[in-house]
């Protein structure tokens, strides 16, 4: 590949350990290697697509360039956010001079070309199904969610005593964590995860409990 082109830094994320974030890496490198673009560097990490502050995400964003590309398998792997959070994304990668190609949205491969009038008319059509696929991202996500609650709600109105098992506790993960908390009680969720050597998902999710 020669010096001149363009720079994409992957981008690759799953929810949960259960989903290998890195399983898109082979597919989006094969990708690159067909744009001819040059990887600058491979960002993954397991966690929610409902949040905003995802440490590689934020370490991307930081380390990009004007002009080089965020690539991403599909757009529900960049955002699952609310509307607002999806609009702070945006307006940071647009701050940051990124381009913005999604592997399995065509229109937005025009981005990595220069762009001439039918570009600029590509690029308004591209953020206008960039937007309309975020949004059924989005949506998909409040539908699962929703599903879940009503399934659980179902339930316990069948029996009042019924707990949820979930995938089965993982108890001395659970004591683990929550022992790492009390020890160090400013510590980011983030460096406790990598103390207890589990999700940042759990982190949470055991914080939220602590506090119900």
């Amino acid at each position: 590949m020669n010096a001149h082109s363009p720079k994409a830094h992957l981008y690759l994320r799953a929810s949960t350990k259960d989903q290998d974030a890195l399983r898109a890496k082979a597919s989006l490198e094969a990708f690159a290697a067909d744009k001819g673009l040059t990887i600058a560097g491979t960002y993954s990490e397991n966690i929610s697509g409902t949040k905003l502050n995802r440490p590689e995400l934020m370490r991307l964003l930081d380390t990009a360039k004007v002009d080089e590309i965020l690539l991403c398998e599909s757009v529900d792997r960049l955002s699952r956010l609310s509307q607002s959070d999806w609009d702070v994304l945006k307006t940071a990668i647009k701050a940051k001079g990124l381009r913005l190609v999604i592997a399995d949205l065509p229109t937005s491969h025009m981005m990595i070309e220069d762009k001439g009038i039918t570009g600029q008319i590509m690029e308004v059509i591209n953020n206008m199904l960039l937007d309309l696929m975020a949004t059924m991202a989005r949506l998909d996500q409040e539908k699962r969610v929703e599903r879940i609650r009503q399934g659980l709600k179902n339930k316990r109105d069948a029996d009042p005593e019924w707990k949820p098992t979930g995938k089965g506790k993982n108890t001395a993960m659970w004591d683990k964590v929550v022992t790492i908390m009390a020890k160090h009680p400013t510590m980011s969720a983030d460096d406790v995860s990598k103390l207890a050597k589990c999700g940042v998902a759990t982190v949470y999710r055991i914080k939220r409990e602590q506090k119900a």
